[in-house]
């Protein structure tokens, strides 16, 4: 057999790529795959992190090929130095994703091949003299963040190269439209729809006072960046007033927001909620969702 070998990502390896990412994010969530336009796009510039994008200085993807196969690749950032650069990204270097196929009897070496592409990442950190080293798994594709439970095999890979688990774990929830609580009339409290910060807000007033509000993003599914996303939507924002928890409200609002996903041709609704968050985890479960998986968030290379 071939020795795998390490090599930078060549445009005629876009196809192979998309393919291996997609399989990752099969993995994670039902029905999403990303166009190779997407790939291709986000790995020049990611447009959906206005905040830090800008602050990248380098970029690059590298791929371990067998037997004429992309069998993993990996996509690297390195953060400027300057003061414009916020103090977290402020001269790191990140694995910004890493994905490759798991041993089969297909690709019994594959592991190999894994383990190459993470010593060539380490060796292109180690030459950009980054002051931390920094290792996620955020494919280009929604609901894919972190590094998911479901994948196993990449935590393998970070932890055998010293990647260590530095942040918080989130869990990832989703519900059919159809499964969530529908709307019913609130004696004294009304419901007002406007734009918020991350989609479509509905916020439940009573006696001149807002109560709280759910925000829906019904965007996860641009069709000039993701081949198959469609009816899928997540929530942006629940909050509720502490005075108003145990009244039911979480569950009237989000039959506001079901009802207009129903118009908008939406039949699964997803959340994210930190791990340590065990009541509003319990309010989306009586509401009809069930988790989908957990997320650990921002791992740190920590050698020896």
């Amino acid at each position: 057999m071939s020795a795998p070998t390490v090599r930078p990502f060549r445009r005629d390896d876009r196809d192979q790529l998309t393919e291996l990412i997609n399989a990752h994010v099969a993995a994670v969530v039902p029905g999403v795959s990303v166009s190779v336009n997407t790939v291709l796009s986000e790995m020049e510039r990611q447009p959906g992190e206005s905040i830090t994008d800008p602050w990248v200085s380098e970029r690059v993807t590298l791929v371990a090929e067998q037997r004429g196969s992309v069998v993993a690749a990996a996509h690297l950032l390195r953060y400027r130095a300057d003061a414009e650069v916020g103090e977290c990204y402020r001269d790191v270097g990140e694995i910004d994703w890493f994905v490759w196929q798991p041993p089969a009897s297909f690709w019994p070496d594959s592991e190999e091949a894994a383990d190459l592409l993470m010593t060539a990442c380490l060796a292109r950190l180690a030459r950009w003299k980054v002051r931390t080293r920094y290792a996620s798994a955020d494919v280009p594709a929604p609901v894919v963040y972190g590094l998911p439970r479901t994948w196993p095999h990449i935590r393998a890979v970070f932890e055998r190269a010293g990647f260590r688990h530095a942040g918080d774990t989130e869990v990832i929830l989703i519900a059919r439209v159809a499964d969530l609580p529908s709307c019913e009339h609130r004696p004294g409290v009304t419901v007002e729809r406007t734009l918020g910060e991350c989609g479509t807000r509905f916020t439940a007033h009573a006696d001149g006072r807002a109560l709280g509000f759910i925000e829906v993003d019904t965007t996860l599914a641009r069709p000039e960046r993701h081949s198959r996303a469609a009816g899928l939507a997540d929530i942006g924002n629940l909050h509720i007033d502490p005075a108003e928890y145990g009244q039911g409200l979480e569950h009237w609002l989000l039959a506001q927001a079901a009802d207009w996903l129903r118009l908008c041709g939406v039949d699964r609704l997803l959340a994210y909620e930190p791990a340590t968050d065990r009541t509003m985890i319990g309010h989306l479960t009586s509401a009809g969702f069930r988790e989908l998986t957990r997320t650990d968030r921002c791992w740190e290379h920590r050698p020896g």
